[in-house]
């Protein structure tokens, strides 16, 4: 076997549709186009959301609704969480990567503990917010719950 006789499988490679190349081709004259219109036109796009004239879903839909550009979306991590966690993988320290490495938050996610469950061992927990009943909950324990400020 030699590099000159490799070719392509049967019917992986097509030749495209060479148009305006006379009438002989087939594909002549009109260019599959069909005759005159809007469409047949040389440089035709559509406007996206055109509706043929109709007045546009978008356009007969109100504008509603603010979106704030300041705000920080936190996801929320439970202690009853934070204790299944330290449990199954016996840790004394709990931070935002030991929760990626576990599957809980995405990468870039900024975190904040909440106070749902029961907490049992002792903690010390980095994240980027608490609630006060989670901060409560972790200092009952003589825990830590530390504020990550810029991350």
């Amino acid at each position: 076997m030699d590099l000159s006789s490799l070719k392509p499988a049967e019917g992986s490679v097509k030749s495209r549709k060479r148009i305006g190349r006379g009438v002989g081709s087939g594909k002549g004259g009109t260019s599959t186009k069909g005759h005159k219109g809007q469409k047949a036109i040389s440089g035709y796009s559509r406007k996206k959301g055109f509706e043929g004239g109709q007045m546009p879903l978008v356009r007969r839909l109100p504008k509603y609704g603010f979106n704030n550009i300041n705000r920080v979306e936190y996801k929320s991590i439970n202690i009853g969480t934070l204790q299944t966690l330290a449990e199954k993988k016996s840790l004394t320290a709990i931070d935002v990567k030991t929760l990626y490495e576990a599957g809980l938050v995405s990468k870039k996610d900024k975190v904040k503990i909440l106070g749902r469950g029961e907490l049992k061992a002792k903690l010390d927990v980095k994240a980027h917010a608490f609630s006060k009943s989670a901060i409560a909950a972790i200092e009952a324990l003589q825990g830590t719950a530390t504020k990550i400020v810029n991350e």
